[in-house]
């Protein structure tokens, strides 16, 4: 299979051959060129035979000296050099299931493409995996792999991912294991479908792999748009802690074994049941900071080390943080603790509910602009409202339901600043920047 080159970067070892936009690049050293994971694997040696289809058909061979890992200079139409993979299967517990109608398309599209999980971080099912993709990343080496499992019972996954052939896929994690891959796996857990005794087998087996590096344990999450699927209970405090006595459990048991932690629950498990969250040194490496599990630790952490840090002083603004119901206590003592520091701090904290998905989706990530302006508007919010990123899709410009960052400002009359999502951030933000 052929990809073609849709640029070639001026000055590249590419360019110095002679490689031209149109042409199409079939082989490095031997291999097929299909995708992006092809061609960045292989393009890292320093000495490279290639074979390259020009416009006019002619197929031309070059070999190509460059630095160990420097960019052969190639373009191509796409990052990934073909289209992105969409997900076959229909889970019970799909959020992009439970979106309403009429928002951005790009929302309603549905993930499970390996390459994305190597590049970026995605969590893929492997219901959708190639036996040629599976050898290529045993071939390849590519670690770690984020497999979500949700449960090791065959007929239980096939159930919950209404996918007959979920259950077999099972196997490809022996594979993956047995050939040194790292894996972290994520578990959705579905109060009466995978908690409880299953928990326990799921984690019983996957903990058997000296190559998981990490289990997530997270709660199912519900909008109010369900209507016409599967009927789900969400957790409350009891069988919260129910799971996070499992987890613990478990993780005591392999901890003897492995010498590390590899089970966690997510942060929101934590706040259902009441407990009190550990402290960052409790998780490790933060393998599983996208599944929210040790996230409010570390923002913690990282926001008191900015505060004892900072020489800064406030810049006399008065300022409103906006966060999700979930996050409130810990914003909320975030900012008393830097009050403690500069008793002149104006900074004040609102937790918006979520009225647009349904008040059991708690996360500042899926926090609307249409209920900022709602819940604020007429309040003494001050001259500065600061937003986590989080909130707004990777421009930072709109918010899930596409009100822009813009039109809150409008409709406020408020300054708006973005801050990343980590403490250090977070207070800068609060003290102000001498460049603003």
């Amino acid at each position: 299979m052929a990809v073609k080159i849709d640029g070639v970067a001026s000055g590249s070892p590419a360019f110095k051959k002679g490689i031209k936009n149109g042409d199409k690049i079939l082989t490095i050293n031997g291999n097929d060129i299909i995708d992006v994971l092809d061609y960045r694997f292989y393009q890292d040696e320093k000495r490279l035979k290639l074979e390259i289809e020009t416009e006019s058909g002619k197929v031309r061979k070059i070999t190509v000296h460059k630095g160990e890992y420097e960019e052969l200079g190639l373009e191509f139409e796409s990052y990934l050099m073909d289209e992105q993979r969409s997900c076959k299967n229909k889970c019970i517990f799909c959020f992009i299931d439970q979106l309403p109608k009429g928002m951005r398309e790009s929302l309603y599209f549905k993930d499970d493409d390996s390459r994305l999980s190597f590049l970026f971080g995605n969590y893929i099912t492997l219901t959708g995996l190639t036996e040629h993709e599976i050898s290529r990343i045993i071939k390849m080496h590519i670690s770690p792999v984020n497999i979500s499992v949700h449960t090791t019972n065959p007929s239980i996954r096939c159930k919950m991912m209404n996918n007959r052939f979920a259950g077999e896929c099972l196997d490809i994690l022996k594979r993956f294991n047995d050939a040194g891959i790292s894996m972290n796996c994520q578990l959705v857990l579905c109060p009466e479908y995978n908690d409880g005794d299953e928990l326990k087998r799921s984690l019983n087996d996957l903990l058997q792999y000296e190559n998981v590096q990490s289990v997530a344990c997270v709660p199912v999450g519900l909008t109010k748009f369900r209507e016409n699927l599967t009927e789900l209970k969400p957790f409350d405090k009891k069988s919260s802690c129910e799971v996070l006595d499992i987890i613990e459990e478990y993780a005591i048991k392999y901890m003897d074994k492995y010498g590390v932690r590899k089970v966690y629950g997510a942060d929101e498990f934590y706040l259902l049941s009441g407990r009190e969250i550990p402290e960052s040194d409790f998780y490790g490496d933060f393998d599983q900071l996208d599944n929210g599990v040790g996230m409010w630790a570390l923002f913690k952490k990282e926001a008191f080390d900015a505060i004892e840090l900072s020489d800064k002083m406030p810049d006399g603004v008065a300022k409103t943080i906006v966060t999700g119901v979930a996050a409130y206590p810990l914003i909320k003592e975030i900012v008393e603790k830097a009050k403690e520091k500069w008793n002149n701090l104006e900074c004040e904290v609102v937790a918006i509910i979520n009225d647009f998905f349904g008040e059991r989706i708690t996360v500042s990530g899926l926090v609307t602009g249409s209920d900022i302006i709602k819940q604020l508007r007429g309040k003494n919010i001050g001259k500065e409202l600061l937003l986590p990123s989080s909130m707004l899709r990777y421009e930072n410009d709109l918010f899930l339901d596409d009100v822009s960052v813009e039109e809150v400002q409008e409709k406020l009359n408020v300054k708006i600043k973005i801050t990343d999502n980590d403490g250090y951030q977070l207070i800068d933000g609060i003290l102000g920047t001498e460049e603003e």
